[in-house]
């Protein structure tokens, strides 16, 4: 569990210190990618609290959201469509659900510990 979240904190850390710029061509890819990933890091966190967690289940849903969100930008970029909107607010509500059945579970699990 502990896994994702340290390597995300790498992550953040050589982000904010190197100065890396993408290109604008690829700004919506990744803004889907990086949705993707925090989409999955709290499905993972929800699975974990729920004892459910698996992964190749983690990895092969990262994978499979990535994937899926950038075919979507990929083939709207080739229409003129602004489909990558679409993949925003799809995984947007999956984080907030995700969010807001983690605080669930936290506050059972202190409600019911106090008990």
């Amino acid at each position: 569990m502990w896994l994702p979240i340290i390597f995300l904190m790498i992550g953040l850390l050589l982000g904010f210190m190197t100065d890396v710029t993408v290109p604008d061509a690829y700004s919506h890819y990744l803004a889907v990618v990086v949705l993707a990933g925090f989409d999955t890091l709290l499905g993972g966190a929800r699975a974990h609290l729920n004892k459910h967690f698996s992964n190749p289940a983690f990895i092969g849903g990262f994978l499979f959201n990535v994937g899926i969100a950038s075919c979507l930008v990929f083939f709207g970029k080739q229409l003129g469509v602004e489909l990558y909107l679409a993949v925003v607010f799809a995984l947007g509500v999956r984080m907030f659900n995700n969010l807001g059945r983690l605080r669930r579970i936290l506050i059972d699990e202190r409600i019911i510990s106090k008990k």
